[in-house]
């Protein structure tokens, strides 16, 4: 049994990761300020005498007997990030920097959740690891990238200059059960239109083009990547490969919910990326094989049964 910590553990992927590894016999510490988490996501957890709910920002220390701590804690969708950008990129920046520090101090290893938002709006299509990106530093979405530039950089620097074991992963664009149906991500935007009957809204031409990786996937990903040998500690890309058109999602979306919502083309928001695609062959060869499973339709029809009950409530 591992002693767990998870920051951002309420959050979308953090509770599918707090019920992973709790049912794998750890005992999980989740740490979560609900500015985007919620209660709702780990209730079922709460029962388990090796669960720890505790409320408390990142962005201060937090002091605590750990093996292994996960670091999610961040809002990870444009809506949310940008409503306080400054909080965004201290939580980003300080919240690397407060656990980071506890981990020097417990000797525990830690990973850090970075994003494919590191490259910005690529040059280079697909994305391997070795692309600096293309980010602009000053735009709306800066706080966010920068944020997450900056806390890869801290902890590559804990690491050289203090020895603390890191793991970085780099997510790219994920969805499932228990995402914010309010939080402006893709999916959950045409599935909450959908099963609505709203107008699905598409930005721009509905051409640019994301890979979409269903969580479970991640949740995988990122348990192997904080069990991997102690001479790889990333960045990793994690995510699907398989690209599709906004136009492509809003059909399958369309066709998976027999909606009857129309399309409605909005402007293109400023430095949103055109591209977004996981070169995933070092997932692959330092993962033990990892690849995703889950494909698109699958996921889904999964997350619009999830949307569906939250919409009957």
């Amino acid at each position: 049994m591992k002693r767990i910590l998870i920051t951002g553990g309420a959050g979308f992927v953090g509770s599918h990761l707090c019920e992973r590894l709790l049912n794998e016999g750890n005992e999980v510490i989740c740490l979560d300020n609900y500015f985007t988490g919620s209660k709702k996501n780990i209730e079922h957890l709460m029962d388990s005498h090796y669960f720890e709910l505790v409320r408390h920002d990142v962005t201060n220390p937090y002091m605590v007997e750990v093996d292994e701590i996960y670091n999610l804690a961040c809002p990870a969708s444009p809506v949310h990030y940008q409503y306080n950008p400054i909080k965004t990129i201290k939580t980003s920046v300080m919240g690397a920097i407060n656990m980071l520090g506890l981990a020097k101090r417990v000797k525990a290893k830690i990973l850090q959740a970075s994003t494919s938002e590191v490259y910005g709006d690529p040059a280079v299509h697909p994305q391997p690891e070795t692309y600096w990106g293309n980010v602009n530093p000053i735009g709306l979405r800066s706080c966010y990238d920068e944020g997450k530039r900056c806390a890869e950089t801290l902890f590559m620097d804990y690491h050289i200059q203090n020895e603390v074991k890191i793991k970085i992963i780099r997510i790219f664009n994920t969805y499932g059960p228990n995402m914010n149906p309010n939080d402006g991500r893709v999916v959950s935007n045409f599935i909450v239109q959908a099963l609505k009957g709203e107008d699905i809204t598409i930005f721009g031409a509905g051409t640019q083009t994301r890979s979409f990786q269903y969580v479970d996937d991640l949740v995988e990903g990122t348990i192997r990547m904080m069990n991997s040998r102690d001479g790889f500690v990333g960045p990793v890309n994690i995510g699907n490969p398989h690209e599709f058109t906004m136009l492509e999602l809003a059909e399958k979306v369309l066709d998976l919910t027999n909606s009857k919502s129309k399309l409605l083309y909005l402007p293109l928001p400023k430095d949103d990326p055109l591209q977004r695609k996981p070169v995933i062959d070092l997932a692959e060869k330092e993962l033990n094989g990892w690849s995703p499973k889950v494909e698109l339709d699958e996921g889904l029809t999964k997350t619009i049964a999830y949307f569906e009950s939250l919409i009957a409530k």
